[in-house]
């Protein structure tokens, strides 16, 4: 089958852009029985969509590649676009926009408006070519061609909702570089020395962590495999190897409990589960604060600095999205077209582009779908 544009993959990235394109223009090829399964899932079933604040601080990525496309769709003109499609997401967690019931509310918006293109679902994508001008795709439900290529298959993560490397094989073939690809927004296993965590498996308490000179602020969940939570997670994004160094107990000050008679665990503002986990593994008795000796009370105020090295991640099979991909010195940062091959596209997370938690990989799928779309339009409007 020929069309004008086809789209690999049925996340946001390609939901957006078939929804902004002409109607009957586009062949969109997902390997899932069924349209944005990560969207699904996403948020806790209600889908982050964006944040109150965005700009190229909130993402791993060249600041100068990801600029235009947030400034030319930013996350108002996706609230606007929202709003005309019937859908108002609401204000959560200080910053962060979610739908209000339910992630179908954004998926049915993005039903609808692929109703007008070419879907086929549950076909694996085998090999891409480019023969006289034409782009052909041939897939495990038979062969397609169009004058456009727009590769928005995603990353590695969540392999069981169909996760592949598709995107980065594709972009090699016509001579792309991909970055080291690694799970992000993912939970740290532990080392021994920090086995103790474990049996904390359940509790969360806030933390503001460091990774060089990044810092991430949030909660931090102990865990049955390791640490998670969302600080945790924002600070995976950093991390490669080596330390990573977490205040137990941001915005505190030991002053205030100078000479206090209390016993420690009820002095610290950490859940006393938390305090006493520590305080046995430093060896300490939870005795009345003024009785520590020095060892004792410098031992203790390493919560305000504690400092291990994570074993490593919760792997691709927890993790939010992939980090790493398609380099983006290769590709436009303004039409999102490949600076190796005229007519093709890529969009969304297969690129070298990761945000935090909040919204950010949404924003960024949204924003850089527009940015393809805009360029796309142009040049079918000068046939």
């Amino acid at each position: 089958m020929k069309n004008d544009t086809i789209i690999i993959g049925g996340g946001a990235s390609a939901l957006m852009l078939a929804s902004l394109l002409p109607k009957k223009s586009v062949t969109l090829i997902e390997t899932n029985a069924k349209l944005g399964a990560k969207i699904a899932v996403s948020g806790g079933g209600k889908c982050n969509i964006t944040n109150e604040k965005v700009d190229a601080s909130y993402y791993l990525a060249d600041a100068s590649f990801v600029t235009p496309s947030l400034k030319a769709f930013n996350q108002k003109s996706l609230l606007r676009w929202l709003e005309r499609q019937g859908l108002e997401p609401v204000l959560r967690k200080k910053h962060q926009y979610f739908c209000e019931h339910s992630s179908n509310e954004l998926l049915d918006i993005f039903k609808k408006e692929s109703k007008k293109q070419h879907i086929v679902l549950q076909a694996n994508v085998e090999r891409v070519e480019k023969k006289e001008g034409l782009f052909y795709v041939y897939t495990s439900k038979g062969s397609y061609q169009a004058k456009r290529l727009v590769v928005a298959s995603g990353g590695l993560s969540f392999p069981a909702l169909g996760a592949s490397a598709i995107g980065y094989e594709v972009a090699q073939s016509f001579g792309h570089s991909i970055k080291k690809t690694t799970p992000a927004l993912v939970g740290f296993t532990v080392q021994k020395e920090q086995f103790f965590f474990k049996t904390l498996s359940g509790t969360s308490t806030e933390v503001t962590m460091k990774v060089g000179e990044k810092s991430c602020s949030g909660a931090l969940l102990f865990a049955h495999k390791g640490l998670s939570g969302p600080a945790v997670l924002d600070a995976s994004l950093y991390w490669e190897k080596g330390k990573v160094e977490i205040d137990f107990l941001p915005e505190f000050s030991w002053k205030s409990i100078a000479g206090s008679k209390k016993h420690i665990s009820s002095l610290l503002p950490m859940p006393k589960r938390v305090t006493k986990a520590f305080l046995e593994a430093f060896e300490i008795e939870d005795a009345p604060y003024h009785t520590l000796t020095k060892a004792e009370y410098d031992k203790l105020q390493t919560l305000s600095c504690y400092t291990f090295s994570p074993a490593g991640t919760f792997g691709y099979s927890k993790a939010e999205v992939t980090k790493g991909g398609v380099a983006t010195n290769e590709v436009d940062a303004v039409t999102m077209m490949s600076k190796k091959e005229e007519g093709l596209y890529f969009l969304g997370e297969v690129l070298d582009v990761t945000g935090q938690l909040g919204g950010y990989n949404f924003q960024w799928a949204f924003s850089s779908a527009y940015s393809c779309a805009k360029e796309i339009k142009g040049k079918i409007n000068e046939k």
